[in-house]
């Protein structure tokens, strides 16, 4: 048997299935991995003060690094299985470290961003909470109906965990069968991963070699892209296409 059939297989046995997911499903829409960014030169402009001092120039590297891809290239092919395997119901949630919200728009219901993201906002003036990322969609900083402007959780954060998305994915890994991990190196898995069942089956998907080795039960060495394209899923029935 293969590596794609045993994933397939693994699939079809498990009734919970968790995805763990990173930068590497996200790099076919554009959006850099930040270990491949300059980070000193990215903390200053990526920062609360630079946004206040200078909030279009602000939005401006925001755009070309991250919502140019996010909205005009838009989910993956990984992104768009994954949302579709929920929907089957073969995938029952993931938890993500990356902040660009490509599950939630290809349709994902389910998701833990551990690190927010730019669906997590709040304004720098009167504090309000707008959970949106179609705010960045508009072309301009986004402000918020007091003249404030809003300030996404990565930036408020200082790369921080978003505490209520942290204990979602303590919750959902807590009853997987099966956990697929891709795209990540497994930063911040010290978050959730001591939630897991030492029963649960782990099958990771990614090229490069990672801290989830020598714990898999299955390490497949391609792209997410590629394996997940080849996923097999049930027909819906009529009942579940009108949900």
């Amino acid at each position: 048997m293969n590596e794609l059939d045993r994933l397939q297989n693994e699939l079809d046995r498990s009734s919970y299935t968790v995805a763990i997911t990173g930068a590497g499903i996200s790099i076919a829409a554009g959006i850099p991995a930040m270990r491949n960014l300059n980070m000193s030169k990215m903390r200053y402009y990526l920062s609360i003060d630079y946004l206040q001092k200078k909030p279009e120039q602000y939005y401006g590297i925001v755009k070309e690094c991250f919502l140019d891809p996010i909205f005009k290239n838009g989910p993956t092919v990984t992104h768009r299985k994954m949302a579709e395997m929920e929907q089957k119901e073969k995938l029952q949630a993931v938890i993500t470290t990356n902040m660009d919200g490509l599950h939630g728009l290809a349709g994902s219901r389910n998701v833990a961003e551990i690190q927010g993201g730019f669906g997590q906002n709040i304004c720098l003036k009167c504090g309000k909470r707008l959970d949106d990322i179609q705010i960045w969609n508009h072309g301009t900083a986004p402000r918020c109906s007091c003249g404030g402007l809003f300030c996404n959780y990565l930036v408020y954060s200082h790369i921080g965990v978003l505490d209520s998305a942290a204990d979602q994915a303590c919750e959902w890994i807590s009853k997987a069968e099966l956990i697929l991990i891709t795209g990540t190196v497994g930063n911040y898995a010290m978050v959730y991963w001591h939630c897991r069942r030492p029963d649960a089956k782990i099958v990771q998907i990614n090229p490069e070699r990672t801290y989830f080795d020598r714990i898999a039960d299955l390490n497949i060495r391609k792209k997410s892209d590629e394996v997940f394209s080849q996923i097999k899923l049930p027909e819906l029935s009529e009942e579940e296409k009108t949900k």
